[in-house]
């Protein structure tokens, strides 16, 4: 079982040019979006989260069951679901707006215990910036890892609504001890400052860093470094392109039994590169699509 801990949202899409132009709301959230693409690719899967009883909430539900992810670490509550307005600029990328004063996900309380079988939870995004919920989020993941569970992290910074830059930066160095697989894009990595190796020797077994259409790169605790080109693709947006990465590589490392630091030491060229060229595919069909719709595990075949 692999769990996914962090928000769920619904991503106000425009389906124009300018201000104005028809928002369609779409199922999002970058912890939500990486738990659907593993449920997709075939990965046992739960969702640890707390999502509003509201209309939007019971579709985001709705969502994970039909990728056949166990909801059973889900809080409800009465408050509404955040927003997220994108923008689609040049080449694909989006940018955001959020909406998230007095939203359900903020006060996601830490569970007694994770699901039985659980080898690896995942963090990130919105959900370790929002209090109190981030603290919560934060003591999920540092409990899980001294119970030896592999945690993997993608910061997938969303510097608006971070309010004090610093702070999250000295925060996010405070995490990497209890990290096993740290995954972040160039410009994450930029906003944050550092470099793999900095970030390496505080703690992760392994650093991928994706560079859009360019591909990814992994640098590992033994000094290794590989790389894979980007999938060649007609891109209709990036949204959830990072999300099923982070997904493609938690699936190939189950697939391999390499949840754990030292697996993920031992794994290699040949591995590591196999592994990469699956996550670039995977994101590539999601980028060919509108929204965060990740691949089947049939895509892929």
């Amino acid at each position: 079982m692999i769990v996914v801990a962090g928000e769920a949202l619904i991503d106000l899409v425009p389906q124009g040019a300018g201000a104005l132009a028809g928002l369609l709301p779409a199922r999002g959230g970058g912890p939500y979006n990486t738990a659907v693409a593993l449920g997709r690719l075939g990965s046992p899967t739960a969702f640890c989260s707390r999502i509003s009883y509201d209309a939007f909430g019971d579709a985001l539900v709705s969502g994970l069951r039909e990728a056949g992810v166990d909801v059973s670490s889900v809080q409800r509550g009465g408050e509404p679901t955040t927003l997220a307005v994108a923008t689609i600029g040049t080449g694909g990328s989006a940018a955001y707006s959020f909406y998230v004063e007095g939203t359900a996900d903020r006060l996601f309380r830490t569970p007694d215990r994770l699901p039985d079988g659980t080898r690896a939870v995942s963090f990130g995004t919105c959900s370790l910036v929002l209090e109190p919920g981030a603290s919560a989020y934060e003591e999920l993941m540092r409990s899980a890892a001294a119970q030896g569970v592999f945690t993997a992290l993608d910061p997938n910074i969303r510097a608006g609504l971070i309010p004090d830059a610093d702070a999250y930066r000295a925060r996010f160095k405070s995490w990497l001890p209890s990290v096993a697989l740290l995954k972040l894009s160039e410009e994450d990595a930029r906003w944050l400052g550092g470099s793999p190796h900095e970030w390496l020797a505080s703690g992760p077994s392994a650093v991928v860093v994706t560079r859009g259409g360019d591909g990814l790169t992994v640098f590992t605790q033994g000094g290794a470094e590989y790389a894979v080109p980007g999938e060649p693709v007609d891109v209709v947006d990036t949204i959830g392109a990072g999300d099923t990465v982070n997904a493609a590589l938690l699936h190939g490392l189950a697939a391999r039994d390499a949840l754990s630091p030292t697996a993920v030491a031992e794994l290699g060229a040949e591995g590591w590169t196999e592994l990469l060229r699956f996550a670039a595919r995977a994101a590539a069909i999601t980028c060919s699509r509108a929204g965060a719709e990740p691949p089947y595990a049939h895509e892929l075949a």
